[in-house]
């Protein structure tokens, strides 16, 4: 198996963005599901975990590009366009990442806390992989979930049929 890529990183952030478009739009006309009670990522609710898929997204994006990083109570969650206005502030981050780094960029290990693992070390390349599945995994948990409480969602959550 050779270890040379026959996909591109700016391809899975398409992916993973298109995704949370699909959900900001199907959130829009059923916002009543925002409150309903979660436990997932030790949110209570399905608001809860929305912010930390997005803040997730925000904070490692910021760390990639060496900027300051925002504090959860910092992001705007008072209207869904202002909640999901922190998801295309990651886009636009990773995707200037993803734009200008460099082989010896993606290598580059930065050592930060984390709000539940304590101080962690990693390559931006493992930081942006992670930021992508975190937000992938958890999207998925989402659907799975509010489908149990009886709301499907009507697009398929698959890579396969994504316009990618």
């Amino acid at each position: 198996m050779s270890d040379r890529c026959v996909f591109s990183a700016a391809e899975l952030l398409r992916f993973c963005f298109a995704e949370t478009q699909r959900w900001r739009e199907w959130l829009a006309a059923n916002q009543k599901l925002l409150d309903l009670p979660i436990d997932i990522a030790q949110a209570k609710t399905v608001r809860e975990l929305i912010l930390h898929i997005l803040a997730v997204d925000l904070r490692y994006a910021e760390r990639l590009l060496g900027e300051k990083v925002s504090e959860y109570n910092e992001l705007p969650t008072s209207t869904l366009e202002e909640f999901f206005s922190t998801a295309d502030r990651a886009k636009e981050k990773l995707e200037t990442f993803t734009r200008r780094a460099s082989d010896a960029k993606w290598n580059q290990v930065l050592t930060f806390p984390t709000r539940s693992a304590g101080v962690v070390s990693s390559s931006k390349r493992k930081i942006f992989i992670h930021t992508l599945l975190h937000g992938m995994r958890h999207w998925a948990q989402l659907a799975t979930y509010l489908r149990q409480q009886g709301h499907k969602q009507p697009w398929a959550h698959d890579f396969i049929f994504s316009n990618v």
